[in-house]
């Protein structure tokens, strides 16, 4: 019998890919929370209507030469029946009531980074405590929180363990995933924390880099720490195993970044790579230099003393515990994305992912 799943969130970055990774885990059906469903479904607020009444989005006979195949329109109808939307919004907790009845299992993906402090509370502690509060009353067996080690603080940290390091966040954004964290520990649901996350949709890890690069105007000299990284493919394969497997994970909280930590220098020079930047001419710039260089661009800044610092974080028997295959490295998997980092194109629209996601699923593939 197929279980199904609601995920928060899959309008996002993470989420979307959550929701590529359950169409190709088969026999899943999927929940999305939405503040706006596509006006394909014509999801009405506190119902869960599925888009069986709407026609599928890309779906128009002689749009591609992908489109006149019969099997590409039959994959696309199955996965438009198995994904149904129901409206809702993490600032009204009673706009939750009902939304995970029948449900089997919560990927929790939705977040607010940065902004008013207030709205933080609101999205990420008092939102996350009312929908898991909605799952206890639905009776919702796994719920799987995607958190981050930012909760952990600024570091260093050297092959730090889940149960390692305390809790220390140092930004509002960190304290209310920190607060988000308490109330999913506390009903037995589990929490994934990654570090830096790339891929299709990155709009932070790769493009930051690149700033920094560009304000340096050179590379790396003699500094450069080990930082733990999580391809989003990989991450979205994570989460939906979590809330799949048989038996939840003993341990409870995870860290989910791929096993090799890669050198900050690795990093750097990879991206730099990857839009042709500083030629082998370019001598390296120490760390000094480097932060008086940056000292006026915030952004910059952060990602210095980001990559300056080990921030490595180790959890051995996450992938065999959860059934999957962490796959490539950075190296290789960043060289997959090239295209898509260097043609700016959009974030794909993971509301509509029956016909959005199979080509971001392809590429995140192991």
């Amino acid at each position: 019998m197929s279980r199904l799943v609601l995920v928060t969130g899959s309008s996002g970055f993470v989420g979307g890919h959550a929701v590529a990774a359950a169409h190709v885990a088969g026999d899943v059906r999927l929940r999305l929370l939405v503040r706006k469903p596509p006006p394909e479904t014509g999801t009405q607020v506190g119902s869960v209507r599925g888009n069986r009444t709407g026609s599928v989005p890309g779906d128009r006979t002689g749009s591609g030469a992908g489109d006149r195949t019969g099997s590409v329109r039959r994959e696309r109808r199955e996965r438009r029946d198995r994904i149904d939307y129901v409206q809702g919004d993490l600032t009204d907790p009673a706009s939750l009531r009902g939304v995970c009845d029948g449900v089997d299992a919560v990927v929790h993906c939705a977040s607010q980074v940065g902004g008013d402090p207030r709205l933080l509370c609101e999205v990420n502690d008092l939102g996350t405590r009312a929908l898991v509060e909605e799952a206890r009353r639905a009776g919702v067996e796994r719920f799987v929180y995607l958190s981050t080690a930012a909760v952990l603080g600024r570091g260093p940290f050297h092959g730090v363990r889940p149960a390692a390091a305390p809790v220390a966040p140092v930004s509002d954004t960190s304290r209310t995933r920190a607060a988000a964290e308490r109330h999913v520990l506390a009903a037995g649901g589990i929490v994934l924390r990654p570090h830096l996350v790339y891929g299709v949709g990155d709009r932070w890890v790769i493009p930051g880099v690149l700033m920094l690069l560009r304000e340096l105007g050179a590379g790396p000299h003699g500094w450069g720490g080990r930082q733990s990284v999580v391809d989003a493919g990989t991450l979205g394969r994570a989460l939906m195993a979590a809330a799949l497997a048989p038996a939840a994970p003993a341990a409870r909280v995870r860290f989910v970044n791929h096993p090799e930590p890669v050198p900050g220098s690795l990093l750097m020079s990879a991206v730099a790579d990857l839009y042709g930047l500083l030629p082998a001419s370019v001598p390296g710039i120490g760390a000094e230099a480097a932060r008086a260089r940056v000292r006026d661009n915030p952004t910059a800044r952060h990602h210095l003393e980001l990559l300056a610092a080990d921030h490595w974080f180790t959890d051995d028997r996450l992938w065999t515990d959860l059934g999957c295959d962490p796959g490539a490295g950075f190296a290789q998997r960043l060289s997959r994305y090239a295209d898509w980092y260097r043609s700016r194109r959009p974030v794909p629209d993971h509301s509509r992912p029956f016909a959005a996601l199979s080509a971001s699923a392809a590429s995140s593939g192991s």
